[in-house]
C-alpha cells in the first residue's frame, strides 16, 4: 500500500543567489493552482516606510511556464503582470531581483550579507493572498560559514538555518525579512519569548554580551507595560509571539528601523556599537556613550511596535493596499506615542537615569520650537501627508511641516502629565485599555477619546482638537514643573538665532532658510554658499572669511547690522543683515527628585 502523497503548497516561492557579484537574487514563484488569467502584482510600498518605492524598478528577466510550455506574461502596469494560463498544471514564473540598497527597507546582496523584505522579491498571486506560502532559502555557492535569521517559521531547515519556511498567508511572508550572511548571534529569553539578535558588520571590539543584556531589560520592561508582571488571559496570550528576532546592520554611517510582527530589521553606526573595553554604566564615574543610549531607544522603539502598529493599528491599516498609498491621520498616535515610550521604558528599564531622560527629551522639545511649520500643519494632517511630505523632505520640509513622530511623543507626554496631574488614571493604564477595547486589533481616534473618557471621567475632545488637529503650541512647559521638572531658559545656538540649518561639510552651505528668521528677511536662499561678512558701516571695512558658523560671533563684536558676503549660481551678493537679539533655548533639569521618580520610574 503506497502512502497519499502530501498535498503541494498553494504558493511556494525559491529565492537563491547564485553570483553574489551580480547582487541578483534569483526568484521562483509556483502557484499550484493558477486562474486563467493568472494576475501578479508586486507591492510598491512596505508597511512602516510611508513613500511609495517602485520596488518593481529591480525586477527584471521574468519568464513564465507550465510545464514544457512558455506562457506570455503580459505587464499591465509598472507592477503588475497578467499570464494566460490552463487549468491543469502549476504555473512556474521566475525572476530575478537587484539587491543593492543598504537600508532596512528593500533588499541587499553582496559578497558578505544578503537581506531582502518579502514586499522587494515575493510577487503577490491575486486571488490566493489568504492561501498558504511557503519559502526555500537556498544557501549560495562557497559561503559555507552563512547563516539565516528570520521570524518565519520554519518547516525543515539545516543547522545554518537555510531550508524550507512557511507563512499562513502573504501578509505574514511579506512582514518576516530574512538576513542571511556570517553574522554574529546571540540570544535570551524575556516573558519566556526567545528573542535572538544577530549582528552583521560588527567589529571586533563588539560587546555582544552587553548588548544582549539591555535588550532583554528592554524587552522585558515593555513585556510588564502592555501584559503584567504575569502575562494571562487571551488577550495576552495572541500578542505574545513564540519568538522574536533582532537583525542589525552595522555600518559606517547609517540609522534607522523598520518594525515587523515579530521581527525588527534594525541599521546604526558600527561606532555606536557597545564595545568590550567601553565605559558601562554601572562602573565608577562612567558614562553611557550617547551613540549606544541612542541605539538602545531604536530598539526600544520598534519592540514597542509588536504592539503599536503592528497588531494595535489604524482602523484604515485593517488590510493593507500593497499598489497604493494607505492614508490615515492617526500616524502621531502610532509613532508619536511610540517615540515618547521609547526613551522612557529605557529609564524605567534602568538603562538610563533621569538626567540622561531629561537631556533626550529637552532635545526633542526644542526640536519642535525650532520647527516653524508646528504653527502651519497639524499632526493629523502630517500623519496623513507622510506620503507626500514626511518622505520627500526638502529645504521647505521644516516652514511647511511638523513632524508628527516629535510632536506626537510631546502630545503623549502632555496627555501623561495631565493626566496624572488629575490624579483619576495615566497614559499607561489608557495604552493597555486601548488594547483590550481594540482586541488587539483595528483603532479609531474615536476608541482613543472613548478610553481616556472611561479612565478619566471626564472627555478629553477639547484638549485632542487643539492638540491634534489645531496648531497651538503643546501646553509641555507648563505641565512640567508639577512633576519634578525645572524648565530653564538658555542662549540658543547661532544658527537657530539667524533661522538657519546649513550643511558645513566644505563651507557653509545653506540647506534650509527657516520662516520669519533674520536669514529669511536678508534675502537668504537654500543652495547658497556663506563666504564671509563685511561691516555694515564704520572707518574699518575689513571684512571676514567664514569657515563654520559658529565663528561669526568672533567677528561680530558689538554689532547688530553686517553685510553677508554669498555666492548663488556663482554670482557674488552682498545682503543686509540684521543680528537678532539672543534667542532662547529651554534646557529640563530635576528639581524634585521624588515627583520625578512617580512619573519616570511608574
Amino acid at each position: 500500500m503506497t502512502r497519499p502523497s502530501k498535498p503541494s503548497p498553494a504558493i511556494h516561492y525559491r529565492v537563491e543567489a547564485p553570483d553574489l557579484n551580480t547582487h541578483l537574487f534569483t526568484i521562483t514563484l509556483t502557484v499550484t493552482r493558477p486562474a486563467a488569467q493568472q494576475v501578479l502584482t508586486l507591492p510598491v510600498w512596505i508597511p512602516g516606510s510611508y513613500l511609495i518605492r517602485e520596488f518593481s524598478k529591480n525586477l527584471q528577466g521574468l519568464t513564465a511556464r507550465q510545464g514544457r510550455k512558455k506562457l506570455i506574461a503580459t505587464q499591465l502596469d509598472k507592477c503588475t503582470w497578467q499570464i494566460d494560463c490552463t487549468f491543469d498544471a502549476p504555473l512556474e514564473v521566475s525572476y530575478q531581483v537587484y539587491a543593492l540598497d543598504n537600508s532596512v527597507r528593500t533588499a541587499w546582496l553582496d559578497s558578505s550579507r544578503g537581506f531582502f523584505n518579502g514586499t522587494s522579491v515575493f510577487l503577490r498571486v491575486e486571488g490566493q493572498e489568504a492561501a498558504a506560502h511557503t519559502l526555500d532559502l537556498i544557501a549560495p555557492r562557497a559561503m559555507a560559514n552563512w547563516q539565516v535569521a528570520t521570524g518565519l517559521s520554519a518547516t525543515k531547515t539545516r543547522k545554518s538555518g537555510f531550508g524550507r519556511y512557511q507563512a499562513a498567508n502573504y501578509d505574514e511572508l511579506v512582514d518576516s525579512p530574512v538576513e542571511m550572511g556570517a553574522f554574529w548571534s546571540g540570544s535570551f529569553t524575556a516573558g519566556g519569548i526567545t528573542h535572538q539578535f544577530v549582528v552583521s558588520g560588527a567589529p571586533p571590539s563588539f560587546d555582544g554580551a552587553r548588548l544582549l543584556a539591555d535588550t532583554q531589560r528592554i524587552c522585558e520592561a515593555q513585556i510588564v507595560f502592555w501584559h503584567g508582571a504575569k502575562p494571562r488571559g487571551r488577550q495576552a496570550a495572541k500578542a505574545m509571539h513564540q519568538r522574536y528576532v533582532f537583525m542589525l546592520n552595522a555600518v559606517d554611517d547609517g540609522y534607522g528601523g523598520l518594525e515587523h510582527r515579530n521581527s525588527t530589521a534594525l541599521i546604526c553606526n558600527r561606532k555606536d556599537l557597545p564595545r568590550l573595553s567601553g565605559p558601562s554604566l554601572e562602573s565608577a564615574g562612567g558614562k553611557q556613550p550617547e551613540g549606544y543610549t541612542t541605539l538602545l531607544g531604536l530598539i526600544s522603539h520598534e519592540y514597542f511596535h509588536t504592539w503599536n502598529v503592528k497588531r494595535l493599528r489604524p482602523s484604515e491599516f485593517a488590510r493593507y493596499n500593497y499598489q497604493a498609498e494607505n492614508h490615515t491621520q492617526l500616524l502621531w498616535f502610532f509613532e508619536g506615542f511610540t517615540s515618547y515610550y521609547d526613551d522612557l521604558i529605557l529609564r524605567r528599564a534602568g538603562l538610563i537615569d533621569n538626567a540622561a531622560y531629561l537631556k533626550l527629551l529637552t532635545k526633542t522639545v526644542n526640536q519642535v520650537a525650532q520647527t516653524p511649520g508646528r504653527l502651519v500643519q497639524s499632526v493629523a494632517q502630517a500623519s496623513f501627508d507622510a506620503w507626500v511630505k514626511y518622505y520627500r523632505q526638502d529645504e521647505n520640509t521644516p516652514n511647511a511641516t511638523v513632524s508628527y513622530y516629535t510632536k506626537g511623543s510631546l502630545l503623549a507626554l502632555c496627555l501623561d502629565l495631565t493626566l496624572r496631574a488629575e490624579g483619576r488614571t495615566t497614559l499607561d493604564d489608557v495604552m493597555r485599555a486601548l488594547w483590550q477595547r481594540c482586541t488587539a486589533g483595528p483603532m479609531t481616534q474615536d476608541d482613543l477619546e472613548a478610553v481616556l473618557a472611561l479612565l478619566a471621567k471626564r472627555s478629553f475632545s477639547k484638549e485632542l482638537a487643539q492638540w491634534v488637529h489645531g496648531t497651538d503650541e503643546l501646553p509641555v512647559k507648563t505641565l512640567l514643573p508639577a512633576h519634578g521638572v525645572s524648565v530653564l531658559e538658555e542662549d540658543s545656538q547661532i544658527a537657530q538665532r539667524l533661522g538657519l540649518r546649513v550643511d558645513e561639510t566644505a563651507g557653509i552651505k545653506i540647506k534650509t532658510v527657516l520662516r520669519g528668521g533674520a536669514c529669511e528677511q536678508a534675502g537668504f536662499s537654500s543652495g547658497d554658499e556663506w563666504l564671509g561678512i563685511e561691516p555694515a558701516s564704520g572707518k574699518d571695512r575689513t571684512g571676514w572669511r567664514l569657515a563654520r558658523l559658529e565663528e561669526l560671533p568672533l567677528y561680530l563684536a558689538r554689532a547688530t547690522t553686517v553685510t553677508a558676503l554669498l555666492a548663488r549660481d556663482k554670482r557674488l551678493l552682498r545682503l543686509p543683515l540684521n543680528i537678532p537679539k539672543d534667542d532662547k533655548t529651554c534646557r529640563l533639569t530635576s528639581a524634585d527628585k521624588v515627583k520625578l521618580d512617580q512619573w519616570l520610574g511608574a
